[in-house]
């Protein structure tokens, strides 16, 4: 039965947002809609079998807007929308889809959850150690509840910022979720919103923030319904399908409704800041530019709290991160996916397709390491073109390195992590370099305890778009001579396969087991080095009044000391503070004579090693000396050893080499008698 009693022509001023369902301060709902196309709209109830309850048409307000107040509706009403002509659709704002992207709406009031973080003021990045997690694979049962139960395990880890994969809603019962449809409700098969906001409730009450990783740059094919409301939503193409229109004709709420998808995040489920992907795929030529607008939104929204918004972005663009007023974005970090690509070179020396351009050198890391960016507008054989733009002048916060992430782990063969792919001394020795790097490092979920589970692409799409993507995936797989094989080729996981998806879940039973904890421990006391030592606290982030051509005060340098081996240096505020990172990723070999000044100590003292990935505890073959005081550095194989200078008298004496395995067992022998003293 229809009811047209119900017009509103302005925007109520209590609502949060211009678009979508909200509870008025009555009890009643105002919703509104941008349907420029449609002759009337109607706000259609239903009820759990999906039958009509009742019709509400709404007012068209002459700017391609319909609103009005539903006086009977309220928390938990099923809804769509009827376009004449066109027949009924699903909210594009709306905030819950309990039966997926094709089904009913539902109307949800947030204030009815009661927040518990009140004193929580927000996350920085400087200082920061990432974590990103796919909600559907982190624990067997795949929910926002379940994943709050590891919450401590992150905690004790030390992690400061949870990355949560898109939840966005899309089609199927798994994917990854960069196909969202429904950009306002949380995927209804990891639980219900309030259970999202128990999730971020929880991670703050233990200090830790999370990131929501959003896809701004195109929707899913399947169940996306924003066509229907207006032919204006898109322009152009992406790689993944039709581009949003930011600067077209009618681009206005267009970008109103993906600012206010930002600023809904951080207002409803105080999500500490977003993950921009793609943003190499977000087109717009007006200014100011989308991404900035989403970054003021984000702030805006968080009332005081500090956020973080965070890009990836193939070109590597610096603009993202530089400040307005230098022309750029103002965003908090990018992606870097260099430092990955030199890490997986070392690693297992496949050069092939987007690795070809690196060689794992130790340059590139000393490099890595002063600058960031590896590619900052040189020639890129394999794009055929230039790569990156200058960063020199961009602080090291802003870089965020990975060896690990979702996409290059899924971008193996058979979806193997970095430690099932190289040898465990080389994956300690190439992990603890990354968390003691000055820039921010980034973990993958299950990195921390060695996990077996892969990670592979999986998405459950109907038959045809299943068919497409199988056939895409092993294209895409296919720039890897080794993957184009047959062989390989013929055993590539078939993505819209529910064992696919199950195979990916998190074994937490080896998080207890003793082998697997020895990556735990490891990552765990970098973290806390990294946090407590005076000097690698402060991240290299500079003097700014002392620059040079922009590059920061120094603070950081480093030096290739062999073909295999190279150290840095961090210098702090005094010389007694002064750090070296001394990295070797090839065999035991001898520095010496070693002329390089950086590795010269303080006046009066001598390197004593603080830390070594070599560690019997972590699964290592001990450290039996680094600096022989008077005969270079001996350095062992596939090895990160971080050093601090001790005063020179009174200092415990460098062991002699030994010559024999007997005079080496004695060493260690005496060494670890003496410590047990």
């Amino acid at each position: 039965m229809a009811n047209t009693n119900t017009v509103v022509t302005e925007i109520p001023a209590w609502r949060r947002f211009p678009i979508g369902a909200e509870i008025a301060p009555d009890g009643s709902v105002h919703v509104r809609v941008w349907a420029p196309r449609a002759p009337t709209v109607s706000f259609v109830e239903l009820d759990t079998n999906g039958a009509i309850v009742s019709t509400t048409e709404l007012e068209a307000e002459g700017n391609g807007y319909f609103s009005g107040v539903i006086a009977n509706a309220g928390h938990g009403t099923l809804y769509k929308f009827r376009i004449e002509g066109r027949g009924e659709f699903p909210d594009p704002v709306s905030r819950c889809q309990p039966t997926g992207p094709h089904g009913a709406s539902q109307i949800i009031d947030a204030s009815r959850y009661t927040w518990r973080d009140g004193g929580w003021r927000g996350p920085e990045l400087s200082g920061a150690v990432i974590y990103e997690l796919h909600v559907g694979t982190f624990t067997p049962e795949g929910t926002y509840a379940a994943a709050s139960t590891h919450l401590d395990h992150l905690a004790e880890l030390g992690v400061s910022i949870i990355e949560m994969m898109p939840v966005a809603e899309f089609p199927g019962r798994f994917g990854w979720g960069y196909d969202g449809v429904g950009l306002f409700a949380p995927y209804h098969h990891y639980g219900m919103p309030d259970d999202l906001r128990s999730f971020v409730d929880e991670a703050h009450a233990r200090g830790i923030g999370v990131m929501l990783d959003v896809v701004y740059n195109h929707l899913g094919p399947d169940g996306n319904y924003l066509k229907e409301f207006s032919e204006h939503y898109f322009k152009g193409n992406t790689e993944w399908g039709e581009a949003l229109n930011f600067d077209g004709p009618d681009a206005g709420p267009v970008r109103a409704l993906f600012t206010c998808n930002a600023a809904y995040w951080v207002e409803e489920f105080h999500f500490d800041g977003l993950r921009l992907d793609a943003t190499q795929q977000i087109f717009d030529t007006s200014t100011p530019h989308i991404i900035g607008d989403i970054a003021g939104a984000v702030r805006e929204a968080a009332n005081g709290r500090a956020t973080l918004v965070v890009a990836e972005n193939e070109p590597q663009d610096g603009r993202l991160v530089r400040p307005t007023t230098a022309g750029g974005y103002a965003l908090d970090g990018m992606w870097n996916d260099d430092f990955h690509h030199a890490a997986n070179v070392a690693l297992t020396g496949r050069d092939e397709a987007y690795y070809s351009g690196y060689r794992g050198s130790p340059q590139e890391f000393v490099a890595a390491a002063k600058y960031g960016f590896l590619y900052q507008g040189q020639w890129y054989e394999w794009q055929g073109g230039r790569r990156g733009q200058p960063a020199l002048d961009l602080a090291a916060p802003h870089f965020i390195i990975f060896t690990q992430n979702h996409d290059q782990i899924a971008n193996a063969a058979f979806g193997l992590r970095a430690h099932q792919l190289a040898s465990p001394a080389a994956y300690r020795a190439v992990t603890a370099l990354m968390l003691l790097m000055p820039q921010t490092p980034m973990l993958f979920q299950g990195q921390e305890f060695l996990a077996s589970a892969p990670f592979l692409y999986f998405a459950d799409q109907s038959a045809d778009l299943a068919a497409l993507v199988r056939r895409g995936r092993a294209e895409f797989l296919g720039q890897f001579p080794h993957i184009a094989s047959p062989e390989i080729t013929a055993r590539l996981a078939d993505p819209s396969d529910e064992t696919t998806f199950a195979r990916c879940k998190l074994n937490w039973a080896e998080a207890a087991d003793p082998l697997h904890a020895l990556g735990f421990a490891m990552i765990r006391d970098l973290i806390r080095v990294r946090r407590m030592d005076p000097t690698l606290r402060g991240q290299s982030v500079g003097d700014p009044d002392n620059r040079d051509r922009g590059v920061l005060a120094r603070t950081i340098d480093g030096a290739v000391i062999s073909d295999d081996a190279f150290l840095l240096r961090y210098f702090g505020e005094r010389r007694e503070l002064d750090r070296i990172v001394l990295v070797n990723l090839g065999k035991r070999c001898h520095a010496y004579p070693l002329a390089e000044p950086l590795a010269a100590p303080p006046s009066n003292m001598l390197w004593r090693p603080m830390w070594s990935s070599e560690d019997p505890v972590y699964g290592g073959s001990g450290t039996p000396s680094v600096d022989s005081d008077d005969g270079g550095w001996w350095l062992p194989a596939n090895s990160t050893v971080l050093l601090r200078p001790v005063p020179r008298e009174g200092a415990p004496p460098a062991p002699r080499q030994a010559g024999t395995e007997k005079e080496a067992r004695a060493q260690w022998k005496a060494r670890y008698e003496t410590t047990a003293r």
